[in-house]
């Protein structure tokens, strides 16, 4: 008998073929899909003087809450006005979300500034209106809104967090419940 032979010309051609097709399928294909698709949304310059926040989001009820931005102000300008507060004031930018089935009748007035010494202060009605942010109103679900929160406080006073209210749900009618969400900056 002849002399041994290695692998044959097509199971070599085959083998490169198979080898080949493995590789390029590795380097081309398309990398994962996010577990959650997202938004591809352009990023927004901050507002002159204010302080952009990189806080996680936090629910209350059936709302979510994103504190994105904070702004000390000694006075507020308006279209017919411009207002001085008795302390300064503490803008609060905010992002709020719906995450429930049903709509929730959202208050900005309940939502509170905490302060190093343990005061919970309201919202100035004042500043909310001069500077035409919202009041009461229907957070539909899956609804997403931004706003500005105004508190005068004293020129001392050190904010430690954003005390929220969610609104009134189909589970929790009365929404007694609040939830602190921190300042850290």
């Amino acid at each position: 008998m002849g002399a041994s032979r290695g692998p044959s010309s097509l199971a070599l051609a085959v083998t490169a073929v198979i080898a080949g097709a493995l590789l390029t399928g590795c380097a081309t294909a398309p990398p994962p899909a996010p577990s959650t698709p997202t938004y591809p949304l352009p990023p927004r310059p901050v507002r002159p003087s204010e302080t952009p926040l990189a806080l996680p989001p936090q629910t209350q009820g059936d709302t979510q809450f994103t504190l994105i931005g904070l702004t000390w102000l000694d006075a507020i300008l308006g279209s017919h006005a411009e207002w001085q507060p008795k302390g300064r004031y503490l803008r609060v930018r905010l992002v709020v979300v719906n995450t429930g089935r049903s709509g929730a009748a959202f208050d900005t007035g309940r939502q509170q500034l905490v302060t190093a010494d343990g005061t919970a202060h309201d919202v100035d009605p004042q500043a909310m209106l001069i500077k035409r942010q919202p009041g009461k109103f229907d957070l539909g679900a899956n609804v997403r809104v931004e706003f500005d929160l105004y508190y005068d406080l004293p020129r001392d006073a050190r904010p430690t967090a954003l005390r929220v209210h969610g609104g009134p749900t189909l589970t929790d009618l009365k929404n007694l419940d609040s939830t602190d969400i921190p300042l850290n900056r």
